[in-house]
């Protein structure tokens, strides 16, 4: 049998190097799930809070706007693939109780249907904290007394994919984008084919040997053909920004392989 403390170690070390979703106190590892040809994968939580902290898991529907913002999915508007996703994903545990600094696996899998039509479904898992029952205080003159406890939740994409599909991006319109006294990176990100995209930003200037800008975790998914993609700049970059510039779309892993390119100038 191996120790409980090796396994704790192999899951912290897991975490540190992929991406993880944050907050409050709990860290969550990988940023999304891609589920094919019906195998299985796991998703780590980790309390990094000083105390014990307990969180319920549980699936919900979200559509992307064409701003690139998430919006859950109105009870009785559900497409057919949406009821789809819902029954054919499994996950366990559905409720955890965590000590400090104590990672948890959480399997996840799909139960695909030979006869589900090909193509892309997608829920989002959501793990939200479950907070501590707190006493009922009664003030001396005001009555009763209400404690108001902030609820944290983490959202990741599981999404399912049956059959050979394929989808390529385009970029467009690169300018910057200025707003109530913030510049951000905008341009346009659009998408085609039967699943969606997903990857990394750079942006690179002539002459200037690294990137001087990178952004991580960038989506157009599958209802939508395009959308609007704009990166908060901090303020000491937006100043040096403006002129000609290369903006890369790549697949965010360790190949990095292109997706799609584009040059524009910035004023």
């Amino acid at each position: 049998m191996i120790p409980t403390r090796t396994i704790a170690f192999a899951l912290a070390a897991t975490m540190l190097a992929q991406p993880a979703h944050a907050a409050g106190d709990l860290l969550v590892a990988p940023t999304r799930v891609v589920l094919e040809g019906g195998r299985g994968t796991e998703v780590i939580l980790n309390n990094v809070g000083n105390t014990p902290a307990t969180y319920r898991i549980s699936l919900e529907l979200r559509r992307m706007t064409p701003e690139g913002r998430l919006e859950e999915v109105v009870t009785g508007t559900e497409s057919a693939k949406e009821k789809a996703v819902l029954a054919m994903v499994s996950y366990a545990p559905r409720r955890v109780t965590l000590p400090p600094n104590q990672p948890q696996v959480i399997r996840v899998g799909a139960r695909i249907a030979p006869e589900l039509p090909d193509g892309e479904y997608r829920a989002h898992m959501l793990f939200r904290a479950v907070p501590d029952a707190q006493p009922v205080v009664n003030g001396p003159r005001e009555g009763v007394s209400i404690a108001l406890t902030p609820i944290y939740g983490v959202t990741i994409p599981v999404i399912v994919r049956k059959g050979a599909l394929k989808a390529t991006a385009a970029i467009s319109n690169i300018r910057l984008a200025r707003s109530a006294g913030e510049t951000a990176l905008a341009f346009d990100l659009s998408r085609s084919g039967d699943r969606s995209v997903y990857g990394r930003v750079r942006v690179t200037k002539a002459g200037v040997a690294k990137p001087v800008y990178e952004a991580r975790g960038i989506a157009v998914y599958a209802e939508l053909s395009a959308r609007t993609v704009a990166l908060p700049l901090p303020p000491e970059l937006a100043a040096t920004l403006t002129g000609p510039v290369t903006v890369q779309y790549l697949e965010d892993n360790d190949t990095g392989g292109l997706i799609a390119e584009a040059q524009g100038v910035l004023r």
